[in-house]
Order: structure tokens, then sequence, then C-alpha cells
């Protein structure tokens, strides 16, 4: 018989969470850490939909990298986060949220970023800790392409992530040494310079940002904060799974990238 903390136990040791900011709020976040659990839903956030989706499945957890809240001062039914935990209380739903910690670690977002789109060799872009395993961990992760024009690894994002549009500047320089950070990871876009990386991938990324890579010559690349991220949703999915057999662990089929682009 599987419970929510077994669940919580697994994703603490995939992404511990004394890894997180301090700003963020992480971990079983609604819920009763003693309910047994026979079906997960794994989603990038914990959105309505996602909530009728677990409804309907009768899932009892759902499993998400964005934080269902932050702080809430009361839980009521007249503003929109109360909405979703009184919804999520009222059909047995468990929330286990994992933001920060997961995307520094080993195995978390910014891994699965990298490999989706080819980077090979690569390291943490700022080290944040080095783990029980001797391995560093930090945001953001940078390594080595093919060398390709930028309209080829452009191609490579846009199917590998399934991203609804690419905003890009393009410096003038093939693709070889990249970095990224995922999601709104443009803090890291001077330091992808430092590292001397010809392409820099994240998302919500400024127009100040583009202009200032143009005139620094490097390509920068915003490939969208949902499919820089719902991209580690497939791993945690095989990684419970293997974790727990028994049970049923599933993707949301109706959370998808919010934003349509119109040219």
């Amino acid at each position: 018989m599987i419970k929510v903390s077994d669940v919580l136990n697994a994703m603490e040791s995939l992404a511990p969470v004394e890894r997180k900011m301090d700003f963020d709020n992480v971990g079983l976040l609604v819920g009763n850490i003693d309910n047994t659990v026979e079906k997960i839903i794994v989603a990038l956030d914990i959105t309505d939909n996602v909530i009728e989706e677990a409804c309907k499945e009768k899932a009892q957890l759902i499993v998400s990298h964005h934080p269902v809240f932050f702080q809430l001062k009361s839980v009521t039914a007249q503003d929109i986060l109360g909405r979703k935990v009184l919804n999520l209380a009222a059909n047995g739903i468990s929330a286990i949220c994992m933001h920060t910690n997961l995307d520094v670690s080993v195995g978390g977002v910014n891994d699965a970023l990298a490999n989706a789109i080819g980077i090979e060799n690569t390291k943490p872009m700022s080290e944040t800790g080095v783990g029980e395993d001797g391995i560093a961990y930090g945001f953001g992760r940078y390594g080595t392409v093919e060398r390709q024009p930028i309209s080829h690894f452009l191609s490579t994002i846009s199917k590998a992530l399934c991203t609804n549009g690419i905003r890009y500047a393009d410096a003038g320089k093939e693709v070889c040494r990249v970095a990224v950070n995922s999601g709104a990871g443009g803090s890291e876009f001077l330091r992808a310079v430092e590292l001397g990386c010809d392409t820099f991938v994240s998302g919500d990324l400024k127009y100040n940002q583009f202009l200032d890579a143009l005139e620094i010559g490097i390509n920068l690349i915003d490939a969208g904060h949902f499919p820089t991220e719902d991209v580690v949703i497939g791993p945690i999915v095989e990684y419970l799974a293997r974790k727990f057999p028994q049970i049923k662990i599933s993707k949301s089929e109706v959370h998808a990238q919010p934003e349509k682009f119109f040219i």
C-alpha cells in the first residue's frame, strides 16, 4: 500500500527540499501525508483543468513542478488559489510540488532540458552545492552540441520541446557551446557569456536582453517558459513508475503551453 508520504520521500530523494530558494514553497502543500495513493497525475502546474482531470481519473495525488501557492493568508472560494485548495481538499487529492529544488538537482528540470535538445558534457552554470555522491548541482546547464547553423538548432528545439513558437536573436554565430536555464531563466544570460557560450536558451526573456545579446555577440533563444520546464514531466513519470510499479502514474493530458503566436 503506497501512501502520499512514500511519494513525497521519493521526490525529496530526487530533489532534496533543502536545495530550494528562500522564496520558494515546496513539498506536500495540500493533503494528508497518510492517505493511500493508487493513481498519480504529474503536471507542470496545478490548474483547474488538471484538478478536474485528476477528479475524472480518480487520482489521489498530483505531483507538479510549480507550487499550487506560495503564500496564503486565507482559503476561500472567492479567489483562484482558494478555490483550487478547496477543490483539492474536497476531492481528497493531495498536492506535492517540487520547484527550485528540482531546477538545480541532478536529473531535474535543467538536465531534462539539456538532454532533450542534445547538449552533451553538461555542467551547472552556477553551482549551489555538492550532493552526497560528490556531483555538483546548481542552476542552469552548459555544454556542447555538434557545430551547426542556428536555423538547425532552432528546428531541433522546436521539435524536442513541442513549442508553439520561438523568439530568438541571431548574433551570426554557429551553435556549438550552449547554456540553458529553464523557465524564466534570463537572470543567467550574462553568466552564459562569462562561460564562453555562443548560445543561450531559456524562457520569458526580455526585450533589453535581446538587444544586449546582439551587441555582445551571443545567440539568444526564448523557447517559452512552459516548453523549457514541461520537458521534465515525462522523466518524473518514468522515475515514479520505477519507484512504484504497482500504481498508475501518468502525465497530464490537458495541460499545455498557454500562449499562442499570431504571425
